[in-house]
This record gives C-alpha cells, structure tokens and sequence, in this order.
C-alpha cells in the first residue's frame, strides 16, 4: 500500500469530482512532496463531481474517512494516509457515494504492515 503525498489525487465514486486534499504536517516528506495524514482527506470540497439534476445533490465534501488509515506508520502521533482512503461524501444518495484514492501522488514509500 502506497503512503499518500500533497500530490494524491482522490476521487468521488462519479469519477470526475476531484478532492482537494491538504497536507497540514511539514515534518515527513516523499520526494519534497509533504505526506498525508489524520484527516487531510476530512471535509475537504470537491469539484467537477457531475451528479446534477433535480432533486441530486453533487459530490462537494468529504466526510469521514471510513477505511485506509496506517495502523503502522506514524507522524507527530498521527495515522498516515495510503491509497486505500475511502469515506462517504455528501452527494445523493445520501451515505452511499464514496470517495476513493485514484492516484497516491508518489510510488517511492510503501507501507509494508502485516502481510495476509
């Protein structure tokens, strides 16, 4: 599982809507690219979700992070984010729509974690 960087794009499951990640740690970096951790992908907006019609409501923010957060690696205590973040977003229908990882932003650093 790829670590997530500042460069990660993720994505509402109607494809085109794209999450505008944040990094808010400066301590660890891949390539000078900051990595993501606790939250980053949180209530975050999205743009270009194409969900629109009467009474659908696009994709505009994120919510909590339902899967994908290290139970290995930390930063400064926090939960770095891999390329298996999923969440729900606030699109129609309401609770069903995810938001996943479409590219991790880097392909240098892994998580090895617990193999199965």
């Amino acid at each position: 599982m790829k670590i997530l960087s500042e460069d990660a794009k993720l994505v509402c499951k109607h494809i085109n809507g794209v999450v505008d990640v944040r990094p808010t740690q400066e301590l660890v970096t891949v390539a000078g690219r900051r990595v993501l951790v606790d939250s980053n992908p949180e209530r975050r907006p999205i743009r270009g979700c194409p969900n629109m019609g009467p009474a659908i409501k696009p994709c505009q923010l994120t919510l909590a992070v339902s899967a994908g957060y290290s139970e290995w690696v930390r930063i400064e205590g926090q939960r770095v984010c891999l390329d298996t973040i999923t969440g729900i977003t606030d699109g129609t229908p309401p609770g069903l729509v995810e938001y996943v990882v479409q590219n991790p932003g880097q392909t240098l650093v892994s998580e090895g974690g617990k193999q199965s």
